[in-house]
């Protein structure tokens, strides 16, 4: 299918505008997400009908925490991603092109396959996953204009590494976002992402304008984007651009793909971060992939009840009547809590 977003430039040579590589890709060549590919001087999609991964998941296992908690989720993702981190978690998919000469494999979903799964499934939302959605953008705005005639809301779960031509497109139809936010640092986007930080808080920043529901995770690496200074930073960016009410998770590490040399992040490390959040001012601060801490849970900003008890990405009660703590009466931020 022919891509969105580019213009032809001399001699067969595109220009790609969804992303913020801005690749230039000669005729017969891909771009930098290894799914976008110049055909004499037509930039095409490979992946539009390429879905390789589908499942009905918790919409907390996003992580969204604010946004219809206790709801499901129809999940997909294709192959390819325009950031190459080292740590990546899904690399078995989101590298496959670059990782296998370009191999592109998936089932073909169309976007009323996809829709019609969601309405049996009972979900309330689809979530464009596995991947970076930005990648699959056809397929995932296709999806998203369908869904948003029958109720359903569409979340994107992404690297923010899109261009604001993208967003503006997509955020009719665009009800919310989890953006990592992996470091405070360019020199971590540029050494561990091949990517630089900026348009990333400006994807950010643009979502919160466009009215499109935000949480914010950041994967805390050991010795690479735990420096508390850094940390303070990144927190007061989100409490200070995006809102005080923005969730924020930070999550465990985990070794893996090009990032083996370094151990899991201590439990300790999390619960500094999520300290320094909240000393940042921010309502809700989570920690990920650590089972057993409560501060997966929710908590009233202002007198501290517990209002959504989690279990794993299960919420087991939620408290929260019309968006307000029971107890004190405390604005709680979020959709349909």
């Amino acid at each position: 299918m022919e891509a969105l977003l580019y213009v032809p430039l001399k001699d067969n040579t595109v220009q790609c505008n969804l992303c913020s590589h801005r690749c230039v890709i000669k005729n017969n060549r891909r771009g930098i997400c290894g799914v976008r590919e110049n055909k004499d001087g037509h930039l095409e999609s490979l992946v539009y009908d390429k879905v390789i991964a589908s499942h009905i998941d918790p919409i907390e296992k996003k992580p969204l925490y604010h946004f219809l908690p206790g709801t499901l989720a129809y999940s997909i993702g294709t192959v390819g991603c325009n950031l190459q981190c080292r740590f990546c978690q899904n690399a078995d998919i989101a590298q496959m092109p670059n990782d296998n000469n370009g191999r592109i494999v998936g089932n073909a979903l169309t976007p009323e396959y996809i829709v019609d799964g969601a309405i049996k499934g009972n979900c309330k939302s689809i979530a464009y996953t596995y991947n970076e959605p930005t990648v699959f953008f056809e397929l995932a705005l296709a999806t998203a204009k369908l869904a948003h005639v029958k109720n359903i809301k569409n979340v994107f779960v992404s690297n923010g590494y899109m261009t604001a031509e993208a967003l503006e497109m997509v955020s009719p139809f665009l009800d919310a976002a989890n953006v990592d936010l992996k470091s405070f640092s360019d020199g971590f986007y540029k050494k561990m992402c091949g990517a630089r930080l900026v348009p990333v808080l400006e994807t950010l920043k643009k979502m919160k304008a466009l009215d499109i529901f935000v949480e914010v995770t950041t994967l805390l690496i050991p010795g690479l984007n735990d420096d508390p200074d850094e940390l303070k930073q990144l927190s007061s960016f989100i409490a200070n651009e995006l809102g005080a009410e923005t969730p924020w998770h930070v999550s465990r590490f985990h070794p893996t793909y090009k990032l083996t040399d370094r151990s899991p992040t201590p439990v300790e490390s999390l619960r500094m971060a999520r300290g320094i959040g909240i000393n940042a001012g921010l309502k809700y601060v989570y920690t990920g992939n650590v089972p057993g801490e409560n501060s997966e849970n929710t908590f009233c900003y202002s007198c501290a009840t517990t209002l959504i008890d989690r279990r794993g990405f299960r919420v087991s009660e939620n408290k929260i009547n019309d968006n307000k703590c029971p107890d004190c009466g405390a604005v709680i931020h979020g959709v349909g809590l």
